[in-house]
């Protein structure tokens, strides 16, 4: 007993650090990766190739093939996650600041709690978590107020509205998996890759007319962000998330709402060269404490 207590902290321990870092990494990584391929055709070779591999995998390990109706829950949660949720946030790195899609992701658990209570569980959040709730939506508002001149805004906002669908997507994925019938581990990690993967192919076919063509054309910084994305950002990072998705409680796995911001905005600054303005920091820090607010929130509801 005390042995597989212990097995399950390393492997909790490992799988949230797995997910703080890179994660927080991997908006950086799509940054560069997009500078040339667009982004739903980035989406759609990472994952295909990621879930062509962790698909083997889990079949070589786990022996046991889905259901159809398990088939076809992994291919609807690969979808919202992947095809919807994470190729939007490649979207929106394409055309704003790395770290600043990574603060518009942190407010995650909002949605996430937001609609448990409205569709799923319909328990009202603590009083704690309603005020993590607003506080971090003032942070966004005072991050991308659209009603104020920002003189050294460089990028556009509709890309906000696309990430915050995203975001959507993603939460409604992330309350659907433990409510409909999955495959084993790593065989619904691959097939969700792999169809998340085919959703971003069609939106490429339909929205980015021959970006096929420019895969020839990447760079070698492009060629290692993509395989960074491919090997660590998926396999590791989104293998990580699915495990404590099912396993950790909602609290615990939430945490990384608040990390990856801080990750994305100093790998941003440092190597993408992304500004850091004083309106940014208190921005950052007004979203962050706001997730704060919601995971203890949670914890004492």
């Amino acid at each position: 007993m005390t042995n597989q207590k212990n097995n399950y902290s390393s492997k909790l321990l490992a799988c949230l650090v797995a997910v703080y870092i890179i994660w927080g990494s991997t908006y950086l990584g799509m940054k560069i990766a997009t500078k040339v391929v667009p982004p739903f055709m980035l989406s759609a070779l990472r994952f295909l190739l990621a879930g062509s591999i962790m698909l083997t995998i889990g079949h070589l390990k786990e022996k046991v093939w889905p259901t159809r109706q398990q088939l076809i829950s992994a291919c609807l949660i690969g979808i919202s996650l992947i095809g919807i949720g994470n190729t939007v946030t490649a979207l929106g790195v394409h055309h704003m600041p790395s770290g600043l899609v990574a603060l518009l992701v942190a407010a995650m658990p909002a949605w996430i709690l937001g609609f448990d209570w409205a569709f799923f569980s319909k328990q009202r959040p603590s009083t704690l978590t309603l005020l993590g709730i607003a506080v971090g939506f003032i942070g966004l508002f005072l991050l991308f107020n659209p009603f104020t001149n920002h003189e050294d805004r460089s990028y556009p906002l509709w890309p906000v509205i696309v990430v915050v669908a995203g975001n959507i997507s993603w939460a409604l994925g992330t309350l659907f998996v433990r409510r409909l019938p999955m495959p084993t581990q790593l065989t619904s990690t691959g097939i969700q890759m792999l169809a998340g993967g085919v959703f971003a192919l069609l939106c490429s076919f339909i929205f980015e007319p021959g970006a096929i063509n420019t895969v020839p054309h990447i760079t070698s910084e492009g060629i290692a962000a993509y395989f960074y994305l491919v090997f660590i950002g998926s396999l590791i990072g989104f293998s990580s998330y699915s495990w404590l998705s099912k396993n950790a409680p909602p609290r615990v796995t939430a945490t990384y709402a608040y990390v990856n911001p801080v990750v994305a905005l100093f790998l941003g600054w440092l190597i993408g060269n992304e500004a850091l303005t004083p309106m940014v920091g208190l921005a950052a820090g007004i979203v962050i404490g706001g997730v704060v607010l919601m995971t203890l929130g949670r914890k004492h509801s």
